[in-house]
């Protein structure tokens, strides 16, 4: 067994919100140890991979827009989102949503900014919303994109880690696997584990679990940061709500690497944590495979502008408000209860050249590497990104043809059991074509275009002009398959506003603390049935920063 390491905290699991908590920590002149059971190239976690999407409310860049938004607003949205119904398991929960939608109005831009983190101009709009003002989604545009994508927001908060590091007020354990929390007197004093083979892996491919020795740390309080279940599609199965989502998928991709496995929750439970909401989660109906993976099962989200048909796997048109980027739960139901575990987008070359965005910061290689010259370049200049273009010539996704009979055929190759059938789907696209030449429509997603295109930032560079999608100059025809993508668990331990872990009887676990993905983002689901966007990253920031904070007052 290795030797022991005192420290005034020990942080398992080297994600954001690990390194947000060991960051505030440091401030403090606290000792932290950071264990992980990854090499050192995947300090960062699931962060490095993401878009860099931030949720912030009354923002300069959303009023230099034109965007009025309001902190009455925002929280009416994320209430309206979250639609808590549980006395007990939403009671911390609750608290959690009205503390950070005042953090994103008020101190979270200037926290983050005084940590050199900058945005693009242009304010995204995501997860639309289910089609009343006080139900789901977001009223106005509040996805603030990270310049630098994650990478740059895990940059901000890992240089001054290091930095601490060179101080010898951090020190990391890499390959270590922890298997037990310490609890002694009814706190929680340490961890303890298993010592894996020494790996040279790159970020984010699979490591080795060989087990070579123990190890056992002890500290004055235990942060768990370890993320959620993403990547363990048993877990998620097993957790799966079927009566709100319908079926689970027997085909899943994975949009998170292999080491989400959901471990740590399971062993905080058996410590004596309190896990509630367990079968809330996010996950995306617009996955598709990576055709150059990195983790197994590699998955991509396509980020859709609203144009395109969103057919089911016969060829139905989704009903409203099942249309692209508006409500992600609705349309995964929508979906599974066709009794089939895929979909269809079906669009034009000129749809996806402004509409598709990759979810993912090596999918933009322009914004994540902080290049202005390029990134205006490929935002603005007509034809496909260089990503888009390559899933649409290597994807196992992606079929390309002329003209519709081909499309159909190709569609019906790569289906998995559903059957699209050429004049039904002739006639659904003609349908909608015929709404094309006025600037008004009876058609719901016909109205959400125009809608969406009274916003500069989506008519400039997100939404394309209404054009008819047989039309052979906007050709050639396109279609997506579209698989489930495993992603967020939305439930999890449960903590007050400090980020401590209670306990099932309604205690706090002494000396117990979580934040980030394994916490719910906070509390134990601080998103309650639904997300926003752009809440993910920032709520890893906000328990962080709350459980880092705390411990360094104990």
């Amino acid at each position: 067994m290795s030797n022991r390491k005192q420290a005034d905290a020990v942080v398992v699991g080297a994600g954001l919100a690990g390194l947000v908590a060991t960051y505030e920590l440091t401030k403090a002149g606290r000792s932290v140890v950071v264990v992980d059971q990854e090499n050192r190239e995947n300090l960062g976690g699931q962060a490095f991979w993401s878009l860099g999407g931030l949720f912030l409310v009354d923002s300069p860049e959303q009023r230099r827009l034109g965007i009025k938004d309001s902190p009455e607003l925002a929280l009416q949205d994320w209430m309206g989102s979250a639609a808590f119904d549980r006395e007990d398991e939403d009671y911390w929960p609750r608290q959690w949503a009205r503390a950070y939608v005042d953090f994103a109005s008020t101190i979270k831009r200037q926290y983050l900014h005084d940590l050199g983190l900058r945005f693009t101009p242009v304010v995204g709009w995501a997860e639309r919303g289910g089609g009343f003002a006080d139900g789901h989604g977001n009223s106005v545009p509040r996805f603030h994109l990270t310049w630098g994508t994650g990478p740059e927001v895990v940059r901000v908060f890992l240089e001054p880690v290091l930095e601490a590091e060179e101080r010898g007020l951090v020190t990391f354990e890499f390959r270590r696997r922890v298997d037990e929390l310490i609890v002694e007197d009814g706190a929680a004093v340490g961890v303890r584990g298993a010592t894996l083979e020494a790996s040279r892996t790159e970020r984010g491919v699979p490591s080795s679990r060989t087990v070579v020795d123990e190890f056992e740390i002890r500290a004055g309080a235990v942060i768990v940061t370890s993320g959620g279940i993403g990547h363990n599609h048993d877990l998620v199965r097993e957790n799966w709500p079927v009566d709100r989502l319908g079926p689970p998928p027997k085909t899943m991709i994975s949009g998170v690497p292999d080491y989400v496995d959901g471990r740590m929750l399971g062993i905080t439970e058996d410590a004596g944590g309190n896990i509630v909401n367990r079968d809330r989660m996010w996950h995306y109906t617009e996955g598709i495979q990576n055709w150059d993976p990195i983790w197994t099962d590699h998955a991509i989200r396509i980020i859709p502008g609203p144009s395109s048909l969103w057919l089911d796997a016969n060829g139905n048109r989704l009903p409203a408000p099942n249309f692209p980027g508006f409500d992600t739960n609705s349309t995964m139901k929508a979906i599974l209860d066709t009794g089939y575990d895929y979909s269809w987008f079906v669009l034009s070359t000129s749809i996806i050249e402004k509409e598709f965005a990759l979810s993912g910061s090596e999918q933009n290689p322009d914004i994540t590497e902080k290049s202005l010259k390029v990134a205006a370049k490929s935002r603005l200049a007509k034809g496909m990104p260089g990503p888009v273009q390559a899933f649409t010539e290597r994807g196992a996704d992606f079929v390309v043809r002329d003209n519709l009979p081909d499309l159909v055929r190709g569609m019906n190759e790569i289906g998995r059991g559903g059957t699209i059938d050429l004049q039904q789907l002739e006639r659904t696209i003609s349908t909608r074509d015929a709404q094309i030449d006025n600037p008004y429509s009876k058609d719901g997603q016909m109205m959400a275009i125009h809608n969406a295109r009274n916003y500069i930032g989506d008519k400039v560079v997100r939404v394309a002009k209404p054009h008819r999608i047989l039309d052979p100059a906007h050709g050639p025809l396109i279609a997506v398959r579209l698989n489930i993508l495993t992603r967020k668990t939305l439930g999890g331990l449960e903590t007050n506003l400090e980020s401590q872990v209670m306990r099932p009887d309604g205690e706090v676990f002494d000396g117990l603390y979580a934040a980030g993905e394994v916490a719910g983002f906070g509390g134990g689901g601080v998103h309650g049935y639904n997300a926003l966007e752009g809440t993910f990253l920032g709520g890893c920031i906000f328990s962080g920063r709350a459980a880092g904070r705390a411990v360094a007052h104990r």
